[in-house]
């Protein structure tokens, strides 16, 4: 066992890992583990695929690595490809990175470049949601509404304008789930308004909330209503599919699900299923064609930006996933699934809400029911949940501080794409173990 600074369980000592295999890993002494988070919901389709693993050896034997800006490759090309096509043909350029992170700040980055090249310099400023998260960079942390992660930097960050979440568990005090809607896109425009249009570049927003929500997926009509205002002022759409996209949620763009494109798009994490470190940032026609006319290229890149092997993974997984009809199954068996965590946590009054898409649920837990009153920060529920569950073979996500940055608990579920029925169940049995242990 070696200490670990920032586990996501809060444990001091965590397990040396030594294999894994489908929706399984071992660690060192042979214990076997279920892959019921995916990580952060990273694995889309399991651990040591023997088909990714060869992609990523027959790419290794060739070359590695040819630094982006000197060289095209046959990786990469593929990629792009695919990535245009399967995200329905609405994007016209895509920027590759290394991570979540680096894609929300490339995001950020064409945002700003685009009204550059149009002349328009005032246009600097981001709007955000709160209890939101968008990565550890500097800029992508700044239109993170999450404040036991901003804390340590506040002073560096950049000034955001933050506006409500869109949680129909969870409305802003008066709402109700029919005028929730309108309340969140007046909301928005007033901020714009407030701000002046003439300063804004752009909306930041998570299609489904994740770590920083526990799963709260948009209220229906929502995105169309931001989209509008948003239009209306000249203030670009930015969604961050990194955690819910690349066919978690059961369509291969989160947004798909609310018939809207947005002018800016990041995804990472089952893009490339954690076999390599893997990000893009996709954007649309409209916005790439003035950076281009006046500036010749994209003033964002890394060192790996587009790195070789990586992109051949991310071919490798995408292929798996379109030939093995695993959007489909993540459709269908995820609202089973959903359905299954809800019947197997539903003697438990704490559990106030099972929620999510796909193969992308989360659970909140409440100290009471009835007014959704959420636990004291310092019980540590989800964490003590996700060390139990951890302890009996279980990896699950847990989450604090979904309320108001500090009180809050939710436990997130996002197995792989091609986890089977009887895993799903094993998944569903030992959370429902581990909360009933917990709550006792």
């Amino acid at each position: 066992m070696t200490r670990g600074g920032g586990s996501g369980f809060g444990l001091q000592e965590l397990a040396r890992i030594s294999h894994g295999k489908g929706s399984y890993v071992f660690d060192e002494h042979g214990k076997r583990y279920i892959d019921g988070s995916g990580g952060p919901a990273v694995f889309s389709v399991g651990h040591c695929h023997p088909e990714v693993n060869a992609a990523i050896s027959r790419q290794l034997d060739e070359i590695a690595y040819g630094y982006r800006y000197l060289f095209t490759s046959s990786a990469l090309e593929e990629l792009t490809e695919t990535l245009l096509r399967v995200s329905g043909n609405c994007f016209k350029e895509i920027l590759y990175s290394g991570d979540g992170s680096e894609a929300v700040e490339s995001a950020l980055k064409v945002a700003l470049q685009h009204f550059a090249a149009r002349g328009l310099m005032n246009k600097r400023h981001f709007i955000a949601r709160r209890r939101s998260w968008h990565g550890n960079t500097l800029g992508a942390l700044s239109v993170s509404g999450f404040a036991a992660r901003r804390r340590a930097f506040e002073g560096s960050l950049l000034d955001v304008t933050f506006v409500s979440a869109a949680n129909a568990y969870r409305m802003p005090e008066g709402c109700s789930s029919a005028s929730l809607v309108g309340y969140l896109a007046a909301e928005l425009e007033q901020a714009i308004l407030a701000r002046g249009p003439e300063t804004v570049a752009a909306f930041v927003f998570e299609p489904i909330v994740g770590a920083a929500g526990g799963v709260v997926p948009a209220p229906a009509g929502y995105v169309a209503a931001i989209q509008a205002v948003c239009r209306k002022y000249d203030v670009l759409l930015i969604a961050d599919e990194v955690m819910c996209g690349s066919g978690r949620s059961g369509t291969w763009r989160a947004l798909e699900h609310d018939n809207a494109v947005p002018d800016i798009m990041s995804i990472a994490k089952g893009l490339a299923g954690g076999y390599i470190p893997l990000g893009a940032t996709l954007v649309t026609a409209q916005v790439a064609a003035p950076i281009l006319s006046e500036h010749g290229a994209f003033m964002t890149g890394h060192t790996f930006s587009g790195h070789t092997a990586a992109c051949a993974a991310g071919v490798a997984v995408q292929r798996i996933i379109e030939r093995d009809g695993l959007l489909e199954r993540v459709r269908t068996a995820g609202a089973v699934f959903q359905d299954a965590v809800r019947g197997s946590l539903s003697k438990f009054d704490e559990v106030g809400d099972v929620r999510g898409r796909g193969f992308f649920v989360g659970v909140e837990l409440v100290r009471d029911r009835a007014t959704r009153a959420p636990f004291a920060p310092d019980r540590g529920l989800s964490f003590d949940i996700g060390r139990r569950a951890f302890a009996d073979g279980l990896i699950c996500y847990p989450c604090s501080g979904n309320v108001d940055g500090a009180a809050g608990d939710t436990i997130i579920l996002a197995p792989p794409y091609n986890a089977s029925d009887a895993e799903l169940e094993e998944i569903t049995a030992k959370l429902a173990r581990a909360v009933g242990e917990t709550l006792a």
